[in-house]
């Protein structure tokens, strides 16, 4: 008998049961988009705030509890989608000067690291692509997980600095920090 031939029943067992459980530990959530809201602000002087939010949207985060390190989200917004609740102001954020949607219809966040804070908070940093611009962002996020851990709620704000994107219309008059806020609920994906 070969030395170790009757060990590789026992590795491949253990082996499949370390994939099971490090498959349970990893779960796949899918964003319910009648819950979710990604909302936007930004200052000007001698105007007021110009507020919106994107209705227009998919994603996925893939989140491990046990090696938060191990999670990834990927976040994809229509910019045509974007609603400042006025049909003018609408048109001019669609516009050539600030998204320009008609060359890049897209805005897409990729996480590159998550940092688990504490049981409820964690910074999110991943790579922003707007205007065919990519850029790192940190995002500091608030997370609930709802009863039974089939549901989980998130909160993430950040500040986004808009001429890193090219997006220079109105500036300095207009505030090159677009402050970020997307709620949103999730359900485990079976």
């Amino acid at each position: 008998m070969r030395k170790g031939a009757s060990f590789r029943p026992a590795l491949l067992a253990l082996a499949l049961i370390a994939a099971t459980v490090a498959a349970q530990a990893r779960s796949s959530w899918k964003i319910d988009p009648s819950q979710t809201h990604v909302r936007f602000w930004v200052d000007a002087i001698g105007w007021p705030r110009t507020a919106g939010e994107f209705k227009s949207f998919e994603g996925r985060i893939d989140i491990d509890f046990d090696t938060p390190s191990r999670s990834r989200v990927d976040f994809r917004v229509a910019a045509k989608s974007v609603d400042a609740d006025s049909a003018n102001m609408d048109d001019y954020l669609r516009s050539e000067v600030f998204f320009n949607v008609a060359r890049f219809p897209d805005i897409s966040f990729v996480s590159t690291s998550v940092e688990k804070r504490d049981e409820q908070h964690a910074r999110v940093t991943g790579d922003l692509t707007m205007l065919s611009v990519t850029r790192p962002i940190s995002l500091d996020v608030e997370f609930a997980r709802k009863p039974a851990n089939q549901r989980i709620g998130f909160k993430a704000t950040g500040v986004i600095n808009r001429l890193d994107f090219g997006m220079n219309a109105g500036y300095p008059l207009i505030s090159d920090a677009i402050h970020l806020t997307v709620t949103t609920e999730a359900s485990v994906e079976t």
